[in-house]
């Protein structure tokens, strides 16, 4: 936990406290207290919940997952046990002393509101706005493509909502500078960019799609420079904060994000490859670039690359 006794790389990211640039990414660790409470001790600023909706959800059938070139690709559908589900495991992180940002999702305005005032009400530090699972029907999924919806949800959660909210958007949009324009005219208070690349992926010896969805969701070292752009485009524009997700592997990776105008990093494939282990690694990393870079904190770097 070296990296974490520098003071460097805590912040007030738009009233999330974090004593680290570092969260897991939403989805690709599960979410029960116990284990998530072993990310938290890993290193990360605050813990992301898997997406959580409305109702208890199954999700897609098996195959669900496959390892690709850079990366994993997967079509998971959302499973999750709903808000009311969870409540058991958010209030056993809470007395952890775990800060949560609690992602959930829905398919109306009004179920979004009930989501967000429950998450609230039992004590959730932020809540994650998923506008953008690739792989899932029309009912739910890609209404980060519409500016105006994404303005309208936003909008309808920050009236009901106690923590600072926060909105993923999705890489599969012709102009993802127009959506993130509308989160923050929605109100958002910090955007997360990017969610997964919609992708697919063919067993050449069956003749057909691997994943039982057929199209999936690709994360891993093969999204960060699409990701790093959609940061970059997005800083140039907004104002609020972004936590830069996909494809960040190593300290490297997370400046990079920074430089570009992130301000924390969401880490999630990494984790398949280099264990909890990774989160601490990067933070580490990253105190030693600024102490040698001599900056005083995460902030003096954010958004350097952009400077003329």
């Amino acid at each position: 936990m070296g990296g974490l006794t520098s003071t460097s790389l805590a912040m007030d990211l738009a009233g999330l406290k974090l004593r680290s640039p570092t969260l897991n990414a939403s989805g690709v660790l599960g979410m029960s207290a116990p284990l998530l409470k072993r990310v938290y001790d890993s290193g990360v600023g605050a813990v992301v919940t898997k997406s959580l909706g409305p109702t208890l959800r199954t999700g897609h059938t098996n195959p669900t997952v496959v390892e690709v070139e850079g990366g994993l690709l997967n079509a998971m559908g959302l499973p999750n046990p709903g808000v009311e589900g969870y409540m058991g495991e958010l209030r056993e992180l809470k007395r952890e002393g775990v800060p949560v940002v609690a992602s959930f999702f829905a398919s109306t305005i009004e179920e979004f509101q009930v989501g967000a005032q429950v998450l609230c009400g039992e004590g959730a530090d932020a809540l994650e706005l998923n506008l953008s699972c690739p792989n899932v029907g029309e009912e739910l999924g890609m209404c980060a493509a519409d500016a105006i919806s994404v303005e309208r949800i936003t909008s309808a959660v920050k009236r009901v909502a106690k923590a600072p909210v926060i909105v993923k958007l999705s890489p599969n949009v012709t102009d993802i500078v127009s959506i993130a324009v509308a989160a923050e005219r929605g109100g958002a208070d910090a955007i997360t960019a990017v969610n997964t690349l919609k992708a697919i992926a063919i067993d050449v010896d069956f003749r057909r799609p691997v994943l039982a969805n057929v199209i999936g969701g690709l994360s891993g070292p093969a999204i960060k420079s699409v990701a790093l752009r959609c940061v970059w485009e997005i800083a140039e524009t907004v104002k609020v904060p972004i936590i830069g997700c996909g494809g960040v592997s190593n300290w490297r990776d997370a400046v990079e994000y920074m430089l570009a105008g992130a301000s924390a990093v969401e880490i999630g494939t990494a984790v398949m490859y280099h264990g909890f282990e990774v989160y601490n690694a990067v933070n580490e990393g990253v105190a030693k670039y600024l102490k040698e870079n001599r900056f005083g904190s995460v902030k003096e770097v954010v958004g350097l690359a952009h400077r003329k």
